[in-house]
Parts: C-alpha cells; structure tokens; sequence
C-alpha cells in the first residue's frame, strides 16, 4: 500500500493509493480455484475414508480417489486460464462480474458436489461387481 505526504497549509495529510481495491478477476478466480480444489480434495479423502469404513476391504475406494483427485487439477486449470489470459485492463472490467459469478458457481458447485456424485456412483459399480 503506498503512501504519500501531502503537505499544504502547514498541515500533514496523508493519502493512501489502494491498488487492492481494484477489481482482478484474473486473482479473484485464482484464489477461488486454490480454496476450491483444497474443499474438493477435502471433501473426496473424507467420503472416501466414510466409503472405507463400510467397505468389505475393496480397492474400489482409493482407485476413486486417486483417479478423482488426479482429474480434478486440469479441470480447474481450465476455469483458470480463462481468465488468466486477460489483459489488465480486462482484468478490470466490471462487466465481467456476471460471467466471474457464473464460473464462480460452476467451480463451487462442482467442488461440492463431485465428490458425493463421483463416491456414489463407485459404490453403484462395486455393488454390481462385487
């Protein structure tokens, strides 16, 4: 945060430039990127070791989890890198807000939701199998 002496009448002001009050749409999906991923993969070891707890010993549940948490990574980078590919002044355009709040919740959604879609329908093809 930079800072600069304004010195006029015999008086100090001092004003303050906030850079970090400008939107970056590019910063704000990455960090929604980073917290999802780390919900998602939390959530996946979580209802992989509940799936463990009642399994009968299958290695069904951990080739889900390896395979879930390996595919998750390329699929955020994809809602990433369109939005790192923006110039600054894109970066700081508020009429991006609408398509940021659509991929936000798409990215949300998916981080949530995955890991309890994905756990049930492993436990659909080991019932079948097994």
């Amino acid at each position: 945060m930079g800072k600069a002496l304004d010195r006029t009448e015999g008086r100090t002001v001092i004003q303050a430039s906030h850079k970090s009050d400008a939107i970056d749409w590019r910063k704000r999906m990455s960090d929604n990127v980073a917290f999802a991923l780390l919900t998602y993969t939390g959530l996946q070891i979580g209802v992989t070791m509940t799936m463990l707890k009642g399994s009968s010993g299958s290695i069904m549940p951990y080739f889900a989890l390896v395979l879930l948490i390996a595919a998750i990574i390329p699929a955020a980078r994809l809602f990433e890198s369109r939005w790192s590919e923006l110039s600054d002044a894109q970066a700081a355009e508020p009429s991006l807000a609408s398509a940021f709040a659509r991929d936000r919740l798409a990215l949300w959604l998916s981080a949530l939701g995955l890991p309890f879609a994905l756990a049930a329908f492993f436990a659909g093809v080991e019932a079948l199998l097994g």
